[in-house]
């Protein structure tokens, strides 16, 4: 299994990144197939109480590489990639992990 995660910085302007994020960004994203699972989370908190170092996450599971290769190239996934300079004004860190 393969996953991949978008780590987002924070936003210069919280409220524009939500607004944007659940009307536009999401309704893109759910146009992307080929995943097996998919998770989006708000980050609020650390253990020692300092501030996080990421806003929020989406985590996206797929079943090999081919399959995330696959979604990640297609005109949606290519659509998804591209929206991100749209709202991620605290930039954002992909991930490709493998689960164990």
């Amino acid at each position: 299994m393969i996953k991949l995660t978008a780590l987002y910085g924070h936003p210069t302007d919280p409220a524009a990144f939500e607004s944007y994020y659940a009307a536009k960004h999401m309704p893109v994203v759910a146009k992307l197939s080929g995943f097996v699972r998919a998770e989006t989370s708000k980050v609020f908190a650390t253990p020692s109480g300092e501030k996080p170092p990421y806003y929020r996450m989406a985590e996206f599971w797929f079943e090999s590489e081919a399959a995330m290769a696959a979604a990640m190239g297609s005109p949606e996934g290519r659509a998804v990639e591209g929206d991100l300079a749209n709202f991620a004004t605290g930039g954002v860190t992909i991930l490709i992990s493998a689960v164990e």
